[in-house]
């Protein structure tokens, strides 16, 4: 067979136009979804009330619900089609109507946040701030499908999937959320990821309108079609650069964090010693490791600093802090091997061990928790508290010199920019905000620059 025949073939089986339904049918059915008035503009308000709800509680399944409701896709595929066929008249009424819809939509979800007692940001809520490419590809490539079952016959659960994959509503929700807070640059991040979803599904549409050779109105000026096209090509440009860079700076902390971990797990690992914590201190260009176990030699960690460059880590200093309670759990456990062969005598001593190595068990695992919790919560803080650079977790006992009385809390260590400094607001949003996400009964922030 050869490659012609190939293509030939290819072509059957990718060929779309067989299943394409009446073109005037389809123009029909677009131009009729765009308007928002009397039950659309109904069904918009509870949806935004819903996904408002779903953010605010952290719950996927709610806002989902809210995006498989909303009739936010009509106007935004009008517009794509408008500009595919030439048609002024929907391109018009689509965005005027759009125009309307995003209105309202902000102005519920702003209410809704100004009435509600749950103020915390979720993390479904600030995953909606920092869009990067990979919104827009998820729009281009939603927008594509949603364009190709309104124009084919078998539609099936196509236009529902669209609806969830390309999530217009919880950006909204959010942008409303950041007025109603005083959050400008959440409402800026949300508002930006709705602004490519509705750019880039209704480019999709475009150029499935396009390739789908739908009955076009001729231009009278032909500098005016020309026009139109830069206009199309500037709007797509000017939406997919911020998102590019935003990418490529997510890209490259990916990549040192996949560095440091490779680091750690070549150089720094070894039998008896567990690394259960790493942190940054950029101004002194520090990597701080936290190790439990084994004490990690003099020679081995210079041997580390030395092939530090080969991950990318040259300009950091290596610090390993290395645990005591770590070193205890293990001569417990060792104690209770041998104990476990002693005679019947030794009983009591097994038990008495066997409840110390859980306590220390108890506490180690508490360590790694508040590690992975900090983690967590060092992608949120950027977009809650921007002056803070870095921050760290633990569990305290603060032992009073002139009586026998101890309080136990959970300290939260944050460095903060050069030349920036906390209001009393923002430190008690602070800690409340980390008193919430940490579960504490007792929380104290201890602020450094």
């Amino acid at each position: 067979m050869t490659l012609t025949d190939a293509i030939r073939r290819a072509k059957v089986y990718f060929n779309i136009m067989p299943d394409k339904e009446d073109e005037h049918e389809i123009v029909e059915q677009i131009s009729s979804g765009v308007s928002f008035k009397g039950a659309n503009l109904w069904v918009l308000i509870f949806a935004i009330f819903i996904a408002s709800l779903g953010l605010n509680v952290n719950s996927t399944a709610v806002i989902i619900g809210a995006m498989l409701i909303s009739p936010l896709m009509g106007p935004i595929i009008g517009m794509g089609l408008a500009i595919g066929i030439n048609d002024l008249d929907l391109l018009r009424r689509s965005a005027k109507n759009f125009g309307v819809a995003t209105l309202i939509s902000v102005l519920t979800a702003t209410f809704y946040f100004l009435i509600t007692p749950l103020g915390e940001a979720q993390s479904e809520l600030l995953a909606r701030t920092s869009p990067t490419l990979y919104d827009v590809l998820i729009a281009l490539c939603g927008g594509a499908a949603g364009i190709i079952a309104i124009c084919t016959k078998g539609k099936g659960n196509v236009i529902p999937g669209v609806a969830i994959a390309t999530a217009l509503m919880p950006p909204l929700c959010t942008a409303g959320y950041g007025l109603a807070t005083g959050h400008l640059l959440y409402f800026l991040g949300a508002f930006y990821l709705f602004f490519i979803n509705t750019v880039f599904i209704s480019f999709a549409t475009f150029l499935g309108v396009r390739l789908m050779h739908f009955q076009r109105r001729e231009f009278l000026s032909p500098d005016k079609a020309l026009r139109t096209k830069r206009i199309i090509m500037g709007i797509v440009l000017l939406t997919i650069i911020p998102s590019v860079l935003m990418t490529i700076g997510i890209v490259r902390r990916s990549i040192f964090d996949n560095n440091v971990s490779r680091f750690m797990k070549n150089e720094l690992s070894q039998a008896g010693t567990q690394l259960i914590s790493h942190s940054f201190d950029n101004d002194a260009k520090t990597l701080n490791v936290v190790a439990v176990g084994k004490e990690i030699n003099a020679a081995k960690q210079k041997e580390a600093v030395r092939r530090m460059s080969q991950y990318g880590l040259g300009k950091y200093s290596l610090e390993v802090i290395q645990g005591e309670q770590s070193d205890s759990l293990l001569r417990l456990n060792s104690q209770l091997s041998q104990a476990t062969s002693s005679r019947e005598d030794d009983r009591k001593q097994i038990l008495e061990l066997s409840s110390q190595v859980s306590v220390l068990s108890t506490q180690l695992a508490g360590y790694v928790n508040y590690e992975s919790l900090a983690k967590e919560i060092s992608t949120e803080v950027p977009s809650l508290f921007p002056a803070i650079t870095t921050i760290g977790l633990s569990n305290m006992v603060e032992n009073r010199c002139d009586t026998a009385l101890a309080k136990r809390y959970v300290a939260a260590v944050v460095t903060l920019k050069p030349r920036t400094k906390l209001s009393d607001a923002d430190a008690a949003r602070l800690r409340s905000w980390l008193k919430s996400r940490a579960k504490a009964d007792s929380l104290v922030v201890y602020v450094g620059r």
